[in-house]
């Protein structure tokens, strides 16, 4: 009885250990696992809700006089928010290796203008904190709002 109730122990303990995240599998993008840890983010001002760690909150301003868009966008093994082309803005960002990194403070850019469209995304990808300002306005800004590609509107005319 007693190595019964030993053996028993012990497998929940493995099972539970099977059951747990490890932090790091070596993926880089979210998977189907990643779906159950929306609470593995920061406390969010929502009253102690978490943040998912592939969530993020995308407001664009055309620069046309129309008010600006707001959108949200959750990739975390499934798809969800009001983002316009969430499915492949989700398999875009994933499809990149940091989406958000900043720009070098020493890079060089040709000075074109591209547009008076600008975004703010904030929110959290791969566990880290995004808060980046986009905009047209210099070669080095374009390249970084295209390779968002779906995540920001491609600007017309």
């Amino acid at each position: 009885m007693r190595r019964s109730l030993v053996l028993a122990l012990a497998s929940m303990a493995l099972l539970g250990a099977c059951a747990s995240p490890s932090g790091d599998d070596g993926a880089t993008g979210p998977t189907a696992s990643s779906a159950p840890t929306v609470g593995a983010g920061d406390a969010a001002a929502g009253g102690g809700i978490s943040q998912a760690d592939y969530d993020l909150q995308v407001t664009v301003d055309r620069g046309d006089g129309t008010p600006p868009e707001e959108w949200t966008l959750t990739c975390v093994g499934f798809v969800e928010g009001s983002h316009p082309e969430a499915e492949a803005a989700c398999t875009h960002l994933t499809s990149l290796e940091d989406p958000f990194a900043p720009l070098p403070e020493d890079v060089f850019c040709t000075q074109q203008f591209g547009g008076p469209q600008t975004a703010h995304v904030i929110g959290r990808w791969g566990g880290e904190p995004v808060d980046v300002q986009l905009s047209r306005t210099n070669g080095c800004l374009i390249s970084q709002w295209d390779s968002l590609g779906p995540l920001l509107p491609v600007p017309v005319g």
